[in-house]
């Protein structure tokens, strides 16, 4: 059965890098990706494909022009998976929001847009042509959760309960953090009936000031401390280095030129 995602759903997630081929060698040898170049027909790259067991997990394109030296840092894209990308760019305008690029077709792979919510936190919005997005979650390497960092919760629920549907469950800990929630996950896979979407959690007093809200993506890994190491061997960065929560050994990462994502190791499951 092929993977379908539906609305609202995180399905996909690239990151921009001023070298993708030094990114391609990185992700590959970190999390054990294949990768495939893509070229546009007059022979020029414009993207790699990463896959694993056959199945795509993520995807990775050169920064923009004008990008490098910004002082803005290559980050992990989180992308929504929406029926119509037009008609949620018109809900994120009229919510608040803004449009970083006005809604666009991929060639045939699907059509996109990157806005930001209220409080500027960035994010995407994929509307699936011939590519549906990930095709397999929650394994070694693999995308597993999306994350806000926000200092007003209750203006972003308010927000993407209008965009995109959403909604919410408060989860019991020692900060005020909100479960995701979406009816149901991709069709013909073993979390289809997982309601679980994300979270967002609230950025308090101990965050840093200079630090604007955000979405982070976390890949699932076998051992946190393990690929932490690994990341350093690389070139990399650990921002974060790993720690315990009620949710599995968490670590914040960069890669060799900067591109910050997050790892976690989740318990064990029966």
């Amino acid at each position: 059965m092929a993977v379908t995602h539906p609305h609202g759903l995180f399905s996909w997630t690239d990151l921009s890098l001023p070298d993708p081929a030094g990114g391609r060698d990185f992700y590959a040898s970190l999390f054990g990706w294949d990768a495939a170049d893509q070229f546009d027909p007059e022979g020029n790259y414009i993207y790699t494909m990463f896959t694993k067991r056959g199945k795509s997990v993520a995807g990775l394109g050169p920064q923009p022009p004008g990008m490098e030296g910004s002082g803005i840092p290559p980050m992990w894209q989180s992308y929504v998976n929406v029926d119509d990308v037009d008609a949620t760019v018109a809900k994120v305008t009229e919510h608040g929001g803004s449009v970083i690029m006005p809604a666009m077709d991929v060639f045939t792979s699907g059509r996109m847009a990157i806005v930001a919510d209220p409080q500027g936190a960035v994010f995407s919005l994929w509307q699936a042509g011939d590519h549906p997005g990930a095709e397999t979650f929650n394994n070694h390497g693999e995308l597993t959760w999306n994350e806000l960092a926000t200092r007003d919760t209750e203006g972003a629920k308010a927000f993407y309960a209008a965009v995109l549907g959403w909604e919410f469950e408060a989860f019991a800990g020692p900060s005020e953090y909100w479960l995701i929630k979406i009816e149901g996950k991709s069709k013909g896979t073993l979390h289809q009936d997982d309601d679980y979407n994300g979270g967002i959690m609230a950025m308090d007093e101990n965050w840093p000031a200079d630090l604007p809200p955000h979405w982070m993506v976390y890949f699932l890994v076998d051992d946190t401390d393990a690929a932490a190491a690994r990341v350093e061997e690389l070139g990399g960065k650990v921002s974060v280095p790993p720690f315990d929560s009620s949710a599995g050994r968490i670590a914040v990462v960069g890669d060799s030129q900067g591109g910050t994502f997050s790892i976690i190791a989740t318990p064990a499951q029966p």
